[in-house]
């Protein structure tokens, strides 16, 4: 289960507190980690191939590509301005558009000139609006005491590589704590009231019992993983979670259970897709 965190603490943490070392991470690019996905398994890859063996599979072949959509244009530049700052948000993406002198307003996002525009600036651009938003997401986190102290003394965007159950694997973690040693996952939601409803339906504790057990393989031991989540309207209100240790072990067999099952159809080159049995259906 996910556990909130004591209103009388800054933050849950077991009694035995460590320090890890940041040269356990690696700085790059996003784009150049994506591009390693073809050599190192990660908790994305991994999800798909609990759901389906042939979607993993056919994801890694390029018969289906991922889309981009607005909403995670939106969350990439929420995560940079949240967890790196202003400055690397400047770095990183561009904000408006070209002015249209004839109304005195940004041209459309699908004219000629808006997209001759965005080209020459060689980032991501986001609308003012899409900026407003996170720009509310980014203070909806501020606001929170608990968020901005694990979200302190630390490393955002690192990457660890490591054999894990045998297999090449990678993760990039949101944020690194070096003491107390912790992971912490930033992630948006619609309604924070449901965010709890939200992990279990997204399968959360899969993704952060990966990065847990990665990152033990690097430095010998598991770390407390936490989570803040901020909602994408308002009042942008963000809370934090520790996640238990038992629902990180109980993830931890099921996603060692499933990389025993990717090695075996690796060997085999069978690529189920799960329902190759006729289930029994009751809704009596």
């Amino acid at each position: 289960m996910l556990q909130k965190q004591d209103p009388n603490e800054s933050f849950p943490m077991p009694p035995r507190q460590t320090a890890v070392d940041p040269n356990v991470l690696s700085a790059e690019p996003a784009e150049e980690y994506h591009a390693k996905a073809a050599e190192f398994l990660s908790s994305h890859q991994l999800a798909d191939f609990r759901k389906c063996p042939l979607l993993y599979h056919h994801k890694k072949l390029g018969v289906i590509v991922d889309e981009d959509r607005p909403a995670y244009l939106v969350g990439r530049a929420a995560h940079t301005l949240i967890l790196e700052g202003e400055e690397c948000f400047g770095r990183q993406y561009a904000v408006g558009g070209p002015i249209n002198p004839a109304t005195g307003r940004v041209y459309g996002k699908e004219t000629k000139a808006f997209a001759q525009w965005a080209k020459a600036q060689g980032k991501p651009v986001l609308t003012e609006e899409q900026y407003r938003l996170v720009s509310d997401l980014a203070a909806g986190v501020s606001a929170n005491e608990t968020a901005v102290e694990l979200l302190s003394g630390g490393v955002a965007e690192g990457v660890v590589r490591a054999d894990y159950c045998g297999v090449p694997c990678q993760i990039r973690l949101d944020w690194l704590g070096i003491y107390p040693a912790r992971i912490v996952d930033l992630k948006t939601c619609d309604d924070l009231t449901w965010f709890e409803a939200d992990a279990r339906r997204y399968g959360y504790r899969y993704q952060l019992a990966f990065y847990q057990a990665v990152l033990a393989e690097e430095i010998g031991e598991r770390v407390p993983v936490f989570m803040v989540g901020v909602e994408k309207k308002p009042p942008f209100r963000s809370g934090t979670w520790r996640v238990s240790d038992d629902t990180l072990a109980i993830a931890r067999q099921e996603n060692e259970a499933a990389i025993r099952r990717l090695i075996q159809c690796r060997e085999t080159n069978q690529w189920p897709t799960g329902f190759e049995q006729t289930r029994l259906l009751d809704v009596a």
